[in-house]
């Protein structure tokens, strides 16, 4: 059992709302309920996988996570304290412990820099190393990832698709963080390529006790490398349980959608695919009661009026009311 010390970060009741604004003077007519007031926790040295549809909101959570955007409501501890309430050094101090690897490789590595500057300049802004050990640690840092030292001079158009991308993952390892938001790294890349860029992170963890929240759309990515999965709908948490048990007892009938799409590599094998009716709601404007109610073939009549709380089966926790509080184990 997970005792409080043992936890890297912990997400309290966090909501990131956007406001939308019209009219000439920008009056807020709305919000767009980007993160609905979600938790969860991930321990030091594990990797915590976040899926969904495009829109429900992950990129969001990773994003806020690292105080890249400002939260609306609830907190994010980081070795016990809370980011928000950090001032401006002390965030300073912290910044280079939480970072970040983009989805696009491409866009996120500045054109008109050489790729030892991209990997370093934040070791030297941040003086992660004294200066004559600089340019031996940019190296150790490249080999690591699958980089040669003479890669230090090219640019990054020189560079294919999986090659940016080993060069995001040691601009965020050079900084010698304690967590990385992975926000979608292989979804750009060809499969075989995927594969590589996966065990990298891997033996990055094992080597440097990293610790990662995964966010993805590929399912079978996110068994593989994670050893708990929280499911998001529409902004809100919906599923959340270690890996193994989400994956052969999924409770909510969101994430048994989900799952049923996985492909399975044996013709002889037929799964039963789950199709959603209609569309996704608008989170401007999400439904009462349970948000996925409008699709959900289970629905029932306390599902368009109660938003259903999240229950804990024995570590496994569930959004529904097909799960009452009462038979909480």
């Amino acid at each position: 059992m997970q005792t409080k010390q043992d936890y890297l970060l912990e997400v309290k009741n966090l909501k990131k709302y956007f406001p939308i604004k019209a009219g000439l003077f920008g009056r807020v007519v709305g919000q767009v309920k980007a993160v609905d007031n979600i938790s969860f926790s991930i321990a030091r040295g594990t990797t915590m996988g976040l899926v969904g549809e495009s829109g429900c909101g992950k990129t969001t959570v990773g994003k806020t996570l690292l105080r890249l955007n400002d939260k609306t409501d609830g907190a994010v501890e980081f070795n016990g304290k809370d980011i928000f309430n950090l001032g401006k050094d002390e965030m300073r101090s912290i910044r280079p412990k939480i970072q970040i690897i983009f989805q696009d490789p491409y866009s996120s590595l500045s054109p008109r820099m050489p790729v030892g500057e991209i990997i370093g300049e934040a070791v030297r802004e941040h003086n992660v190393v004294p200066a004559d050990e600089y340019d031996s640690y940019i190296t150790r840092i490249m080999l690591s990832c699958g980089l040669q030292e003479y890669h230090k001079d090219r640019y990054p158009h020189e560079f294919s698709g999986g090659q940016r991308q080993r060069i995001c993952i040691a601009r965020a390892i050079a900084l010698n963080p304690d967590f990385i938001v992975c926000d979608e790294p292989v979804s750009a890349l060809d499969v075989s390529i995927q594969a590589q860029i996966i065990n990298l992170l891997v033996d990055l963890q094992g080597e440097f006790g990293l610790t990662y929240l995964f966010i993805s759309h590929d399912l079978s990515v996110v068994e593989h490398i994670s050893d708990t999965v929280g499911v998001m709908y529409l902004g809100s948490m919906v599923e959340f349980a270690d890996k193994r048990e989400i994956f052969r007892n999924p409770l909510h009938p969101y994430t048994k959608a989900l799952f049923s799409a996985i492909p399975i590599p044996d013709p002889t094998v037929k799964t039963e695919r789950i199709i959603l009716e209609g569309s996704i709601p608008s989170p401007a404007n999400p439904p009462t009661g349970c948000k996925f109610h409008t699709r959900c073939a289970h629905c029932m009549d306390v599902c368009t009026k109660v938003d259903p709380p999240m229950v804990d089966f024995d570590g496994h926790m569930v959004a529904c009311h097909l799960y009452p509080a009462e038979g909480r184990q």
